[in-house]
């Protein structure tokens, strides 16, 4: 069975996604939205987002991309709530054997980077921001990606693209 690859990211109007492993910025609301997007299906995120976030997000399987062949997530992750892949096509092979719906990827950088040449949608959290930061989203091309839905909330709009 195929499923949907759906990037779901946090951008500031600079490209932004995060500064030293954190999100520079807090907008009451959008953590609650990202958790309701994102409950009942599988997670692919980096090892460094994984840790930053500091624990397995209930209601989702969580695979974690890591170089490390030695890394786990610990003994508080149970088995079912994260497994790890070292790549991304090991992680979407793993996704596909697990029963929830589609597959989100939560980043980091380098994982969205990765993987949005494989994504068939992009939701994103835009927010009318420019913190420093060392995290960027990939830069959406017009000619692949077209804005499909706008929902506005306060402090940022969330974005529904398509691949064209």
């Amino acid at each position: 069975m195929t499923r949907r690859v759906v990037l779901v990211a946090a951008v500031a109007d600079n490209g932004v996604i995060g500064d030293g492993g954190d999100i520079p910025w807090k907008i009451p609301g959008e953590q609650a939205e990202f958790k309701k997007l994102t409950l009942g299906h599988a997670l692919v995120m980096g090892r460094t987002t994984y840790e930053a976030i500091g624990r397995p997000l209930p209601g989702r399987t969580t695979i974690v991309l890591t170089r490390d062949r030695s890394w786990t997530a610990g003994p508080s992750a149970a088995e079912q709530e994260v497994l790890v892949a070292h790549s991304l096509l090991g992680a979407l092979a793993k996704a596909a054997t697990l029963p929830e719906g589609e597959v989100i990827v939560a980043g980091g950088a380098q994982v969205y980077a990765e993987a949005i040449g494989l994504a068939t949608e992009l939701v994103l959290s835009e927010v009318p921001l420019e913190p420093e930061g060392d995290a960027f989203f990939p830069v959406i091309d017009p000619a692949l990606w077209a804005e499909a839905d706008r929902e506005r909330f306060e402090g940022y709009d969330r974005v529904w693209y398509e691949r064209v």
